[in-house]
């Protein structure tokens, strides 16, 4: 299964020196605190794959996976707005947002069973189940006997 990062206008970029160097710049924006994407862990056995996002704080709701032409995108929006106020002598009004989103796209192999993707989250991580094509799977060895 192939990576690929996309820019916002859905075109795959492409990794460089500078991004290896400043790890907080992703495609022009820079995270506060180092936040970055979310890390991935993919796996892959015999019935099919498995995509584990680490994303705490998000809701299932803030999620959208697509598949589209064999690409599987996921990515998140998360809107946050606090005000406060306060009414003594003096008006005081604080009123703080913040957005942050990501997207990453995963190019799926011809193997896999695109109609039958599932997903979860729980606890913080996005599970995603891909499984493989039956006649993908490695069928054990089989003797053939002679006559």
């Amino acid at each position: 299964m192939t990576l690929l990062r996309r820019a916002h206008n859905g075109y795959p970029t492409f990794t460089n020196l500078f991004e290896d160097i400043f790890s907080n710049v992703d495609n022009g924006h820079i995270f506060k605190n180092n936040e970055t994407l979310p890390s991935v862990n993919i796996a892959e056995d015999n019935n099919g794959f498995k995509i584990e996002f680490a994303a705490p704080g998000l809701t299932k709701e803030e999620f959208k996976i697509d598949l589209d032409n064999n690409v599987l995108t996921v990515g998140s929006e998360k809107k946050e707005e606090k005000e406060e106020k306060e009414e003594s002598n003096k008006n005081f009004t604080r009123r703080e947002f913040n957005y942050s989103s990501f997207t990453r796209s995963f190019t799926l192999p011809d193997s896999a069973y695109g109609e039958k993707i599932t997903a979860e989250y729980q606890n913080g991580i996005l599970n995603i189940e891909i499984p493989k094509r039956e006649e993908a799977k490695v069928k054990p060895v089989r003797e053939i006997e002679i006559q």
